[in-house]
């Protein structure tokens, strides 16, 4: 029964517990037992609060028998990054520095994802504050990939992604900076979503970046996304930086119908070094995009190495500022990638200025050059196979630098633009591990990248595969 229950994607299970075909408390059960098996394999949470999410999901039974009104995530078992806030509750951002932090205020999405009835089963692992795009962790582990522990799980929400694929709940919340909820998105073979900047408030969660930072959804389903980013997304009085642009309902846009849309294919930058395989993946699903009835045509985008490099001198100097005193008082309690923040200190403040006063022209040209021609542009997330924790480790043979910048440099762009981009399962690289599209598109364009994403899923089945966590490491 219990893996009856997990297989069930979010909405599934929301909608079961809301006909009272199984209860939350049956749900939770089944979550808290998986993540406690899977654990020592993967090791994606921080922290698992059994206790708590029990008796939440007893609570959320007695209200669905009493006929109470009932939120869209009622009774749904839900992990997330650990750099959300909770008024009094530890929360680590991955760190030795933070790791008995209790924050004094309460993030505004874990406000909105508790009013909608979400449980909270625990804290997920993540990269040392946000900042690295592997998932490697030096104070609370290395999370695996499910699909191959011997693999990077993705970083910075590394747990987020690993947990949702294997089953230890249904859906979480990570960050994006320049790619953390699209690495370990594709990495796990699960979707998540980078919306638009300002579309979802900020409040209460640890930044990186203040002009980069962007909170996401990663979940098993594009319907999954939707139902969950309806949900934390809209103003927020409390943080200064999210829009008012109104939130539509985007469950009920996801119609399946794409037929004479324009997708876009970059003929330049996205595929630079892209291996052969993930080539095939692309292709197969630009394929499948097209027997919808959607048009594919290939689109030469702006040169964005330039918003690569931009974007970094950016995060740079905000990660410095946020950590510049702990950098002078508590240096050594930094490992070597939260070191990697170092450098920003030494930035000219002319560098950062004129990297922030690009950035409205380069996003104009981008989106009149770009968006103008086509409705949405598809790419791959990485243009290489994931690689293994072992060859991404600094020190390794190859140059690692190089690993990691073929991962990041794909999705920073979208970050330095703002706008939305959404990972889609597509695959399975030569190496066994998950490959994945993007889709992105003009700011606010959420609905319509979840539109194409979920018709993609209606006719496709690599959203449906799990790993197999009883299968011996290669």
């Amino acid at each position: 029964m219990s893996n009856d229950i997990l297989n069930l994607s979010l909405t599934e299970i929301a909608d079961a517990i809301r006909a009272r075909r199984i209860s939350a408390l049956e749900a939770t059960q089944a979550c808290l037992e998986q993540a406690q098996r899977v654990q020592p394999l993967i090791n994606c949470f921080i922290t698992i609060e059994a206790d708590d999410a029990l008796k939440a999901a007893r609570a959320a039974d007695r209200a669905v028998r009493r006929g109470a009104r009932l939120g869209p995530l009622h009774g749904v078992p839900l992990a997330h990054k650990d750099m959300y806030y909770r008024k009094g509750r530890v929360s680590t951002a991955g760190s030795k520095i933070l790791r008995d932090y209790r924050p004094e205020v309460t993030a505004t999405v874990v406000e909105r994802m508790h009013a909608a009835g979400a449980i909270w089963l625990g804290n997920l692992n993540m990269a040392e504050f946000a900042g690295n795009p592997t998932g490697h962790n030096e104070y609370f582990g290395n999370c695996r990939n499910p699909w191959n522990p011997l693999h990077i799980s993705g970083g910075s929400s590394s747990g987020s992604g690993a947990a949702v694929a294997a089953r230890a709940c249904y859906g979480a919340l990570g960050s994006d900076t320049g790619g953390s909820v699209r690495h370990p998105a594709a990495a796990n073979g699960v979707v998540g979503l980078k919306p638009t900047y300002g579309r979802v408030s900020r409040f209460g969660i640890l930044p990186r970046s203040w002009s980069l930072d962007v909170v996401g959804a990663l979940t098993r389903t594009v319907r999954d996304c939707a139902r969950l980013m309806r949900v934390i997304s809209g103003a927020d009085a409390m943080d200064t930086t999210c829009s008012g642009e109104p939130v539509p309902d985007y469950e009920r846009g996801l119609t399946g119908r794409i037929k004479g849309l324009k997708i876009g294919v970059p003929a330049n930058y996205y595929y630079d070094g892209a291996t052969a395989d993930i080539r095939r993946c692309m292709q197969q699903s630009l394929d499948v995009l097209k027997s919808l009835g959607a048009r594919v045509i290939k689109v030469a985008v702006p040169d964005l190495h330039r918003m690569f490099h931009l974007s970094n001198v950016i995060s740079q100097a905000e990660a410095a500022a946020i950590h510049a005193r702990w950098l002078r008082e508590r240096p050594q309690d930094y490992s070597i990638w939260g070191a990697r923040i170092v450098p920003g200190l030494f930035l000219p403040a002319v560098s950062y200025l004129e990297a922030q006063n690009a950035r409205p022209r380069l996003t104009r040209e981008f989106v009149e050059q770009v968006f103008t021609k086509v409705d949405v542009l598809h790419a791959p997330v990485f243009a290489m196979p994931v690689p293994t924790i072992a060859e991404t480790m600094p020190g390794a043979s190859g140059d690692v630098v190089a690993i990691h910048a073929r991962l990041s440099r794909n999705n920073r762009p979208a970050n330095f633009l703002g706008i939305p981009a959404l990972s889609i399962p597509a695959g399975f690289a030569s190496n066994g591990l998950p490959a994945a599209f993007q889709l992105m598109g003009r700011p606010f364009s959420e609905a319509l990248l979840l539109r194409v994403g979920d018709a993609y899923q209606r006719v496709t089945g690599w959203h449906q595969r799990a790993p197999d966590l009883s299968r011996p490491v290669q």
